[in-house]
């Protein structure tokens, strides 16, 4: 099971950090990919991070202003949003899939779904 949380009204400018925590699963064997679905547009990948920690990847539209990350220890996944602007409203999930490598480009065999968290950003 994933549940993703963290999601939130902020202005524009502002950061969240949402969380995507598994239970049942050893994230250690997986990539993690945070995806996003805004009204009347289809979902996108948003980030991905490989299963080594060492090799994550963004969306041109979020490169430099997000950060995604891991604890497995924790068992938790992270993706830190700084400089939020309108275009990132949108309801966020994470998924798994069990692998090395992130499915670049187009995210295709995720595995696993968790349910979404809604961020709103203002102008």
């Amino acid at each position: 099971q994933l549940q993703a949380s963290g999601g939130g009204l902020v202005q524009a400018g502002g950061s969240l950090r949402l969380s995507c925590a598994a239970s049942g699963f050893t994230l250690d064997d997986y990539v993690i990919a945070w995806f996003r679905q805004a009204p009347g547009k289809e979902r996108e990948g948003v980030s991905c991070i490989n299963n080594d920690d060492e090799v994550r990847f963004y969306d041109d539209s979020v490169k430099g202003r997000f950060t995604i990350s891991r604890d497995n220890a924790k068992n938790t996944v992270y993706l830190q949003m700084d400089r939020l602007t309108p275009e990132d409203t949108a309801t966020y999930y994470c998924a798994l899939m069990y692998s090395l490598v992130c499915p670049l480009p187009n995210y295709l065999g995720m595995d696993y779904w968790g349910k979404g968290t809604q961020v709103t950003v203002s102008s």
